[in-house]
């Protein structure tokens, strides 16, 4: 599963899911652009130190993946850059949990925009270049719980639910033209938020999880490595999630 001169795009990069996934991809020879928006620049600094370290070509933008000339923007000076755009990578997302009954119009706006107006920004910038040379990879990295839903999540459910039925659409539409779109939904993954729950916390969720252990975002990086790769190329419109067995 190489990807030696392949040129990747991935929102949301600098840390995270977003950053093992682009740490897996230039290990597998990726070159990487990757967007941030609101993460510290030691941060930033940091992921590009450790994507560099793989001898490929990297850059960090920082761009709101929500503002659609932003993106626009972001593609096009990628192309013009690196020579083109082969794999899409949408992992930007913002969460604002509240019951329903107490949820401001304003994060249901914010986490809609964000999680998956971003999505229809970054394909709809993408997709002259995949028609032009007849051939891409989209990934969308969803939620199980756009597929359970959770309470206390309804504007993050529907964001990632939203996105599900968005990746089925766009490979219907595509897949004519050898242009491939699929979702990852993660399932509980160690990251620097859940780190923050209580341990008997943690350690409940591990008991509900048939495999008995918290995801890794190294998890989610090896299905995505999967999906950017030519090991995929018959795979397209399909939700695969990486969540141990907790949603079957």
């Amino acid at each position: 599963m190489h990807l030696k001169g392949k040129k990747i795009l991935i929102t949301g990069g600098s840390r995270g899911i977003g950053k093992a996934i682009a740490l897996k991809l230039a290990e597998a020879g990726g070159d990487i652009v990757f967007t941030y928006c609101g993460s510290d620049l030691a941060t930033v600094r940091a992921t590009e130190v450790a994507l560099q370290a793989f001898d490929v070509k990297v850059q960090a933008v920082c761009a709101d993946a929500s503002d659609f000339d932003a993106t626009h923007k972001v593609v096009a000076d990628m192309v013009a850059t690196f020579g083109g755009l082969d794999v899409l990578i949408n992992n930007a997302g913002i969460t604002k949990d509240n019951l329903l009954l107490r949820m401001p119009e304003v994060d249901w706006d914010a986490v809609l925009s964000v999680n998956l107006k971003s999505v229809f920004n970054t394909v709809k910038a993408s997709m002259k270049t995949f028609l032009k040379q007849r051939s891409g990879s989209i990934i969308n990295i969803a939620s199980i719980v756009g597929i359970s839903g959770h309470a206390g999540q309804a504007n993050y459910a529907a964001s990632k639910a939203g996105m599900i039925g968005f990746t089925k659409s766009i490979a219907l539409e595509l897949g004519s033209r050898n242009i491939r779109a699929n979702v990852i939904a993660p399932g509980f993954i160690a990251t620097a938020m859940t780190d923050q729950l209580d341990s008997t916390l943690q350690q409940a969720w591990s008991e509900k999880i048939p495999l008995k252990r918290i995801g890794l975002a190294a998890d989610v990086a090896n299905c995505a490595l999967f999906l950017a790769s030519d090991a995929s190329s018959y795979i397209t419109g399909q939700v695969i999630q990486v969540d141990g067995g907790l949603l079957t």
